[in-house]
């Protein structure tokens, strides 16, 4: 990924990877796809932008309400907020 977002890894190991995102107005993670399934959890209430091969959407995300993908997801995730936003991404290997 070669977005403008931090990207932090806490754990990378043989069975998952996580790792923190963090956005200013505007950032956005990259294109990529996502080679395993993955669990996102927000850090704070906001909005993201994802860019997909179909178009456009805004998914509204809740502090500390997770949610599952499998893998496969092609996007590009932009923030949609007025100021910082974070998420939790947790790769299952």
């Amino acid at each position: 990924m070669t977005g403008s977002a931090k990207a932090t890894v806490f754990i990378d190991n043989e069975r998952v990877i996580v790792t923190e995102y963090r956005f200013q107005p505007g950032d956005n993670t990259g294109w990529h796809r996502h080679g395993h399934d993955y669990v996102i959890v927000p850090l704070m209430d906001g909005k993201l932008k994802l860019l997909t091969k179909d178009g456009e959407s805004f998914a509204e995300m809740k502090k500390g309400a997770p949610y599952f993908r499998k893998e496969g997801v092609e996007h590009d995730v932009i923030s949609a907020n007025e100021g910082e936003y974070a998420f939790i991404e947790i790769e299952l290997k």
